[in-house]
């Protein structure tokens, strides 16, 4: 990992300009982005109009908050073409969610929006060290999934050397990253452990590698899982931010301070807002993270409910850029599981299994309904040395686990030590809860 912190910037004058500044650009953005979606989205405007806004009605951020919110159901109701700003022809890409059930989440992009989409991995792997020097695997699927091509994009606008390996076949990934020198590495999280894992168990030295820095996304995790990664790979692991109803991973990034995700706010404008009340909340404050594209032609999102948790903070930063930070993904309000009334994350769970001794942080949670009450399993693998151990030693593993599980998280779970490598790995997002219930 890094010795010292180069904080390079991409696009100096956007990532450090002065607050006010930024105010002022994002307030006149605003302005011409209500008035985009107004004249050329006919869902939007009868939302405006029945709440009596019209786009002269808002002047700048202060006015955010009239708005009405999208959701991804608007994009699923209104497939394909139904949110489109513009006439299909000045529409030069679709990308859609990496789901694989009912109809997908597709974004229409213009020749502009994929350049911004650009530029913002271009700054993100750059805030991660990546520059015209780096070999550059990019092991994120391919295809309608942003998270390949955006990186891809991205690197290629520093001048990196791309190798676009795309997800899957493990150890073919290995031998390139060993055998073409491969600095940085761009895969969700999950799939970067598995892999950091793997070039363990093959018994080759980091040593023999030049890898540096990963960015990962797509998927929540923990600051724990972050530390075994770089212990695994011998690098700086930072986490990266995005949607495709918004741009595509480089809406937010961290730098190599890791102090939070840096938010491309010349192009979009984040709040936190109160999922159930859904009044705005201050900086500091754990919510619901909303965005508002502010330069995106194609389809742009006004006030677009993420459903994910977490909150922001506008202190100034080490590295230098003034753009507001958002922490870590710490749940879904749409992922999140209650049981027995109480609101479990998997990445709660998570904290309470990364690093800690006799446990690969690999698990599964499966929730049930037993003579009407609730369940919750916690499947968590064994390391192989620990299958060779005590039956009773095994036993207090799994009531220490079921105790620091009952203490973060409110519930007890039954705790149920499996053989290593009997849950499944994904090399896309990780699957975490099973959930039996029929709700």
């Amino acid at each position: 990992m890094s010795a010292t912190k180069e904080h390079n910037m991409f696009n100096p004058k956007m990532e450090a300009m002065s607050r006010d500044e930024r105010h002022a650009l994002q307030s006149e953005r605003l302005r011409w982005t209500v008035k985009h979606e107004y004249e050329n989205v006919p869902v939007y405007r009868a939302r405006m109009d029945a709440k009596g806004i019209r786009p002269e009605d808002v002047h700048g951020l202060e006015d955010l908050k009239y708005l009405p919110f999208m959701e991804k159901t608007d994009l699923r109701d209104h497939f394909p073409y139904g949110l489109l700003a513009v006439p299909l022809h000045d529409i030069v890409r679709i990308q859609g969610s990496s789901g694989t059930t009912g109809r997908p989440i597709v974004s229409g992009y213009t020749q502009h929006d994929v350049d911004v989409w650009t530029e913002l991995m271009a700054r993100t792997i750059s805030a991660a060290g990546g520059g015209a020097d780096d070999i550059i695997q990019v092991a994120y699927g391919y295809g309608l999934f942003t998270g390949g091509l955006g990186a891809h994009q991205g690197a290629g606008r520093l001048g990196a050397t791309v190798i676009p390996m795309s997800s899957g076949n493990t150890q073919r990934q290995i031998m390139m990253i060993k055998e073409l020198g491969v600095t940085m590495l761009c895969c969700t999280p999950s799939y970067a452990l598995y892999l950091g894992e793997s070039i363990r168990d093959a018994g080759i030295p980091l040593s023999e590698l030049k890898l540096k820095a990963g960015c990962f996304g797509a998927e929540p995790w923990t600051e724990e899982m972050r530390k075994r990664i770089e212990e695994l790979m011998g690098i700086d692991a930072l986490d990266i931010y995005g949607l495709t109803e918004i741009c595509g991973p480089g809406v937010a990034f961290e730098c190599l301070e890791k102090h939070g995700m840096h938010i491309n706010e010349d192009h979009v404008i984040p709040e936190i807002i109160d999922p159930v009340t859904e009044e705005p909340l201050p900086c500091g404050t754990p919510g619901e993270l909303v965005f508002t594209t502010i330069t995106k032609e194609g389809m742009p999102m006004l006030r677009y409910r993420t459903h994910d948790i977490c909150t922001l903070d506008d202190t100034p930063c080490a590295c230098g850029r003034t753009l507001v930070r958002m922490g870590r993904i710490t749940g879904r309000t749409d992922d999140m599981i209650i049981v027995r009334g109480v609101n479990v994350f998997p990445t709660q769970i998570e904290s309470v299994l990364v690093g800690l001794e006799g446990v690969a942080p690999h698990y599964l949670l499966v929730v049930d309904r037993v003579n009407s009450a609730d369940t919750l399993e916690v499947q968590v693998e064994m390391t192989e040395d620990m299958v060779s151990d005590t039956v009773s030693h095994i036993q207090g593993l799994a009531r220490s686990i079921h105790e620091r599980i009952k203490s973060v998280v409110g519930i007890s779970a039954e705790v149920k030590l499996v053989a290593p490598k009997s849950i499944p790995r994904s090399e896309g997002k990780a699957k975490r809860v099973i959930d039996k219930r029929k709700l």
